[in-house]
C-alpha cells in the first residue's frame, strides 16, 4: 500500500512502496520514513523522464535529501539515546556511512560525473529496503520490549 501518491498518477510505477513491514511503531519516525520514500520517489519520476529532468531535480533532491537525513538521523538517534539503546553506537555509524555516501555523490555530480542520480536513487531505495525495513526493527523491537515490562508509557 502506497501511503503518498502526489508524484505519481496511478498508471505510473513506483521505484519503492511504503509497505507495512517498514513500520517501526513510532509515529514520528514513521512519518518521516515515509518523507524519505517521497523524496526517491521524485528523483525516480526524474530520471524517467531524461537525463535533463534528471540532473534538474536531482540538484535540489539531493539538498532536500540531505537535510532531511541529517534532521531524521538526529531525531531518531534522540531517541534511541533517550530510551538507552544498546545498540546506538553502530546505528550512528550506520547513519554516518549514508551521510557520507550522499556528500560523495554531490562532489561526483559537481565534478562531472555522469548518471548520478539513477545511482543515487537506487541507493536510497536500497537504503529503505535495508536500513529501515530490517536495522531499524531491532531498535523498534526494543522499544517494545521496554513498553511491555512498563519501563515505558505507550
Amino acid at each position: 500500500m502506497m501511503v503518498r501518491s502526489e508524484y505519481f498518477d496511478g498508471d505510473q510505477k513506483v521505484f519503492v512502496e511504503w509497505d507495512e513491514r517498514y513500520n517501526t511503531g513510532i509515529p514520528l519516525i514513521d512519518e518521516q520514513h515515509k518523507d524519505l520514500l517521497d523524496l526517491t520517489n521524485k528523483l525516480y519520476e526524474a530520471c524517467l523522464a531524461g537525463d535533463t529532468a534528471a540532473n534538474e531535480t536531482f540538484k535540489s533532491a539531493i539538498r532536500s535529501v540531505y537535510d532531511y537525513i541529517k534532521y531524521h538521523f538526529s531525531a531518531e538517534e534522540k531517541l534511541l539515546e533517550k530510551v538507552r539503546y544498546p545498540e546506538l553506537a553502530s546505528h550512528k555509524k550506520e547513519h554516518e556511512v549514508l551521510v557520507k555516501h550522499v556528500l560523495e555523490n554531490v562532489q561526483m555530480y559537481e565534478g562531472g560525473k555522469k548518471f548520478i542520480p539513477n545511482a543515487f536513487v537506487r541507493t536510497m531505495r536500497e537504503w529503505i529496503l535495508t536500513h529501515i525495513a530490517v536495522n531499524d526493527k531491532h531498535y523498534s523491537e526494543y522499544i517494545k520490549n521496554l513498553k511491555k515490562q512498563g519501563a515505558l508509557r505507550p
